[in-house]
């Protein structure tokens, strides 16, 4: 029993998303998860620029912290603000206090302005996918905590894919990737099986028709959210982590929902799955269990507690013997300032989408 656990770590997270909330209605409303994708996520990734970018990189990564969470793993697109994003991440993470391992998601759907839904696998490698694997391989060289970001199999070329492999080799990190999460990407196990890695970060799997090597970042309200299916994480062979895709990083919260999805599916689970999973993100960020969080909870620490008590609220956050909640309250930042900074940053970016 106890009021204290480790830092928290969201295993997936698409930070530039933070100041999606409330944006303007799409052109179309979407009818299957490709159209969330084109009249939504990849209209929003197309009017992001460096400004917006660090300004909710900034407001995610400190509501992540008011949430015990005090690692994420980040997977940025901006076909058109590419190079230094990852270092603006990092800076907005940095400045927060939060650990942040990062990469940029190459794909080959952009060609200049013009953009496809679909890529042939026989296509020649775009100017904007070597952009994105040079920016991988800038802020990998110079020191940055990172993978290869690979945004999905069915938006690259097999040569992008050839090369996104070749580059995380050269750098002895994984490819941080999207893998069959809706039908339009289920080939990805057959164009993959003879690349990918141990240290690979296979994201979603829900249609995934064979296994890959790597682990797997569950994202059970995205899944949902998006209506793909469900990823039945309890058959994946290798280690499972937890992340959100871009909804937030309350991860308590997330290890409630992975375990009540995986009770829909099975009525036998036990909340200790979902928790195995909240806890491997651990083994991406050692230093997390150095960290204390308090919460507002005295069975903090038990899966079988949490998973039936909503609305735990974190107290403190000590990182290396630094206080940076106190009382709920942050200790290195104005988390005022950051919203109202935030804000300007989404009514710039909403008017892009309008």
């Amino acid at each position: 029993m106890a009021f204290t656990t480790n830092g928290l770590v969201c295993g997936h997270h698409h930070l530039y998303s933070s100041l999606a909330r409330g944006m303007p209605a799409p052109p179309h409303t979407p009818d299957s998860f490709i159209s969330v994708l084109e009249n939504v996520w990849w209209r929003l990734d197309a009017a992001l620029d460096l400004d917006i970018i660090y300004w909710s990189t900034a407001l995610g990564a400190a509501e992540a912290l008011l949430n015990g969470t005090t690692a994420i793993i980040d997977h940025h697109e901006s076909p058109f603000a590419i190079e230094g994003s990852l270092d603006v991440i990092q800076s907005a993470c940095d400045m927060v206090g939060i650990s942040s391992n990062l990469s940029y998601g190459v794909t080959d759907r952009w060609i200049g302005n013009k953009m496809t839904s679909h890529v042939s696998p026989s296509a020649k490698m775009t100017e904007e996918a070597k952009r994105g694997l040079a920016e991988n391989e800038r802020f990998l060289s110079a020191g940055g905590r990172g993978m290869v970001g690979v945004h999905a199999a069915f938006t690259c070329s097999q040569e992008t894919l050839d090369a996104a492999a070749d580059l995380a080799r050269q750098h002895n990190v994984g490819v941080h990737i999207h893998v069959a999460e809706g039908p339009d990407d289920q080939d990805a196990g057959s164009r993959l099986q003879n690349l990918a890695d141990d240290n690979w970060l296979i994201v979603h799997a829900v249609h995934l028709d064979q296994s890959l090597k790597g682990t797997l970042a569950h994202n059970p309200r995205s899944n949902m959210n998006n209506s793909v299916g469900y990823a039945q994480p309890a058959k994946w062979t290798g280690d499972v982590i937890l992340g959100t895709d871009g909804i937030g990083a309350d991860m308590l919260e997330e290890m409630r929902l992975a375990y009540v999805c995986q009770r829909n599916s099975d009525l036998t689970a036990s909340p200790e799955d979902a928790w195995s999973w909240l806890r491997n993100g651990e083994k991406f960020f050692p230093e997390v269990t150095r960290d204390v969080v308090t919460w507002s909870y005295d069975e903090a620490d038990s899966p079988w507690h949490v998973a039936f008590t909503p609305g735990i609220r974190c107290i403190s956050v000590v990182r290396d013997g630094t206080t940076l909640v106190d009382n709920g309250v942050p200790t290195r930042f104005d988390m005022n300032e950051i919203r109202s900074k935030a804000a300007e940053a989404a009514k710039k970016l909403h008017e892009r989408l309008s």
